[in-house]
């Protein structure tokens, strides 16, 4: 024998009698008659040939039947709702996907905090996130392959708004021999020891930071790599001072005594990829990578924040 279908909308009703607590509560909340209600619950058992309702006292119990079959039906209700979602969110123009690159550099908690921002705006959006290091950022920006970007240089063609600015510390574990000479040091101190640097991440237009005047270097792919053989003391480097803080307090790294260029400056910008044109889930990601620097930047007294 052939049981005809039901539908979503039944389930529905079934839900909110269940959800709302009886017939009556939930007429209301669907903004239906309360007979109209009793009809498609009846109607739907007797599709099913199995009771889905008990009245216990004055609410509406599931049976045990209805209690499984409910379960599978709130997916299914939910799988709806979600697709209804992305239906309008494409017919509003909002993108399937959203490519994000973001400089290494960029802190951490920073970006969790926008992701965490985003994502319930962005249900129906994949998200393409790519850490860059040093000019990979002008990779993916030239090849288009990127809607937003945090950078560490604007390349020419585009336009980007200051975010931060980070610092950057000489420095090398405590027992390095470096730490041993007692006084301040200067290039000859420097090129005698094994320098450690990142890599840049780019392919069509490399460029050099810092200092790079020693023989002595060894270059590695991954920034967490070059700290933990700059921690084991392999070496000496230029770090991001944020990127280190735990290392510094636990007394793994400490600051070089250099008699200049102890420290450095790099400013990471904002960039739209398609600055004319771009798409609502891109504004509404830099609407909220602006958000969360300028509290920040409030939290720290103001100005461009220095990380």
């Amino acid at each position: 024998m052939k049981i005809p279908k039901s539908t979503l909308e039944q389930w529905q009703v079934l839900q909110a009698i269940v959800d709302c607590g009886g017939y009556a509560q939930a007429a209301e909340a669907l903004h239906r008659s309360q007979s109209s209600v009793s009809y498609m619950v009846a109607k739907l058992q007797e599709q099913l040939g199995t009771e889905l309702l008990e009245i216990d006292g004055r609410r509406a119990r599931l049976t045990q039947n209805g209690e499984t079959l409910l379960r599978k039906a709130r997916q299914l209700l939910d799988d709806a709702f979600q697709l209804e979602e992305l239906a309008q969110s494409l017919n509003a123009g909002w993108e399937s996907e959203l490519r994000f690159a973001v400089d290494s550099l960029f802190p951490s908690e920073l970006l969790i905090q926008i992701l965490q921002e985003f994502e319930p705006l962005a249900r129906h959006t994949r998200v393409n996130l790519e850490e860059t290091i040093l000019s990979a950022s002008d990779d993916v920006l030239r090849e288009k392959r990127a809607d937003v970007v945090i950078a560490n240089y604007v390349p020419s063609g585009f336009l980007g708004d200051a975010l931060l600015d980070i610092e950057f510390v000489a420095v090398a574990h405590p027992s390095h021999p470096l730490h041993g000479l007692g006084r301040d040091l200067n290039e000859d101190d420097l090129e005698r020891h094994l320098h450690i640097v990142v890599r840049d991440g780019g392919v069509s237009s490399t460029r050099d930071f810092g200092w790079l005047n020693t023989n002595q270097r060894w270059t590695v792919t991954s920034p967490a790599t070059r700290t933990e053989m700059v921690c084991a003391g392999l070496g000496f480097g230029w770090m991001a001072k944020h990127k280190i803080a735990r290392h510094l307090e636990a007394g793994q790294l400490k600051p070089l005594r250099l008699r200049v260029g102890q420290k450095r400056k790099l400013s990471l910008s904002l960039i739209i990829a398609n600055a004319e044109r771009p798409g609502p889930a891109a504004c509404q990601l830099v609407g909220i990578i602006r958000s969360v620097i300028a509290r920040h930047c409030q939290a720290r007294g103001g100005g461009c924040p220095e990380i």
